[in-house]
C-alpha cells in the first residue's frame, strides 16, 4: 500500500496545532459529505480519507506514532516490541533483497515472507478503515422572528432536511445569535453519531423600541403644560402600560431609566434590563384666541420678572 500523507489530506502542515487540524477537518468534511454529494462516488472516496486522516492527527498520541512510523504507524506497537527502527527500514529492505535473512521481527524471514507480512498488516488496515463510525453532517438553517416573539420563551417548528422539528426558544434571543440543537444533523455513516443542528436567528423591529442588548430605547411625547407643571404619564412597554412621575419644568432631551423593564436575558429567569426613555417636548399649535392671550400675558410676566 502506498504511502498516505495525511497532513496533504488535510491540507495542513506538519507544524499545525489541534485547534487547525480541527478546522481543516470541519471545513473538508462538509464539503465532502455524503449528504451534500449524493451518488458522487469520488466525493465519498474524498470523505473517507478526510475522516481517516482525522482519526489519525487528531489523537496525538496516533500522530506521535504516525510521525515515527509514516505509513506503518497502526502498527507502531508491534515494531517497538520487535526493535524496529524505521529510519533502517531502506536498509534491512536492501538487505533482504540481497537474500539476507531478518531477525528483527522475532524470527528468519526471506524476502517473500517479509512481503506478505506487510501486505497482511496493510489489508487488516484497509478492512478495519472500511468499517470506520464517521459522525454525520452538521447542518444549518435561519428562523425569523420579530421582536415581540424573542420577548418571551415559546415552541415553534421548522422543517430541516425534509424533517419536522419542534424547538423551545429562550426569550431574550438576539439578533444573530446562533444555537446549538445536539443530533438534528444528518445521519452518522457505518453507525456514527448524527451531526448538529446550528440555527441561526435573523429578528425583525417593527415596534417603537430599540433594542441595545438587553436594553430598551424609547422616544416619548411630553406636552408642554406636563413638562412645566409636572404630572403623571402612562408609558408603553413590552408588559403592559406602566405610570411614571414627570418632575415640573422638565426639558427637551431628558433621559429616564426604568429598571427591570427592559429585555429578558437570555436563559436567566425573571431577569431583565432596562428601559431607557428620551422627552420629546410638543409645542401646542392651532391655538384659540384665548390661548394666544394667556400665553402673551406669561410673556410678559416672565419679560417683567427678569
Amino acid at each position: 500500500m502506498d504511502y498516505i500523507d495525511y497532513y496533504k489530506t488535510l491540507e495542513i502542515t506538519k507544524t499545525a496545532t489541534e485547534a487547525e487540524i480541527k478546522k481543516a477537518y470541519r471545513k473538508l468534511a462538509r464539503k465532502y459529505h455524503p449528504d451534500l454529494n449524493p451518488n458522487d462516488k469520488e466525493a465519498e472516496k474524498k470523505f473517507k480519507e478526510i475522516n481517516e486522516a482525522n482519526e489519525v492527527l487528531s489523537n496525538p498520541e496516533n500522530r506521535k506514532k504516525y510521525d515515527k512510523y509514516g505509513k506503518d504507524w497502526k502498527h507502531a506497537d508491534e515494531f517497538e516490541k520487535a526493535g524496529y527502527d524505521p529510519n533502517q527500514q531502506q536498509q534491512q529492505y536492501s538487505r533482504q533483497q540481497s537474500g539476507q535473512d531478518f531477525s528483527g521481527f522475532g524470527g528468519d524471514f526471506s524476502g517473500s515472507d517479509f512481503s506478505e507480512f506487510f501486505n497482511s498488516m496493510y489489508g487488516s488496515g484497509r478492512s478495519s478503515r472500511s468499517q470506520s463510525k464517521y459522525r454525520g453532517q452538521d447542518f444549518n438553517a435561519e428562523l425569523q422572528l420579530d421582536l415581540a416573539s424573542a420577548y418571551t420563551t415559546h415552541k415553534q417548528s421548522l422543517t430541516v432536511n425534509g424533517k419536522n422539528i419542534r424547538i423551545t426558544i429562550p426569550a431574550g434571543v438576539e439578533n444573530g445569535q446562533v444555537i446549538k440543537i445536539p443530533g438534528h444533523g444528518g445521519a452518522g455513516v457505518n453507525g456514527g453519531p448524527n451531526g448538529d443542528l446550528y440555527i441561526t436567528f435573523q429578528i425583525s423591529n417593527n415596534s417603537d423600541f430599540k433594542r441595545d442588548g438587553n436594553n430598551l430605547y424609547s422616544n416619548v411625547d411630553l406636552d408642554l403644560y406636563t413638562a412645566i407643571l409636572g404630572g403623571e404619564i402612562n408609558i408603553k412597554t413590552f408588559d403592559g402600560k406602566v405610570k411614571i412621575k414627570v418632575p415640573a419644568e422638565t426639558q427637551t432631551g431628558t433621559k429616564v431609566k426604568l429598571k427591570g423593564k427592559g429585555f429578558p436575558i437570555y436563559k436567566k429567569e425573571n431577569q431583565f434590563g432596562d428601559l431607557y426613555l428620551t422627552y420629546n417636548l410638543k409645542i401646542p399649535t392651532k391655538l384659540s384666541e384665548k390661548e394666544k392671550e394667556l400665553f402673551a400675558e406669561l410673556a410678559k410676566l416672565r419679560n417683567h420678572g427678569q
